[in-house]
């Protein structure tokens, strides 16, 4: 299963979008049902894809991977992976290179 977490098209300021984040990531990892987090982000002026994948990295052993949108595609190692573990969700965004969302693989 695939959980969707868009926080790029709400306008959000980017400690509000952080912390809803926060919460949504650690709310599907706790119900355990959840192995693929889709993060929107946006493209706008790419404060909030900083902020984003800043957090991932300070969040570092939280997350099997963490795969940014550019590298997402078939033959990328940890994106093969994750769409096995997670059953190979539809995913318009696979190998497109969109640097507007960021991939969470969860423990």
């Amino acid at each position: 299963m695939i959980k969707i977490i868009d926080i790029g098209h709400r306008k959000y300021s980017t400690d509000i979008a952080m912390s809803i984040l926060e919460t949504e990531v650690s709310k599907a990892a706790y119900q355990g049902n959840v192995r693929m987090i889709k993060i929107v982000h946006g493209h706008g002026t790419g404060a909030l894809r900083t902020a984003v994948r800043t957090w991932c990295k300070d969040q570092e052993g939280r997350f099997q991977a963490v795969i940014y949108g550019e590298d997402y595609d078939a033959f990328h190692r940890d994106t093969a992976e994750m769409r096995t573990d997670s059953g190979h969700p539809n995913d318009s965004d696979l190998g497109r290179k969109n640097r507007a969302v960021t991939y969470l693989w969860l423990w």
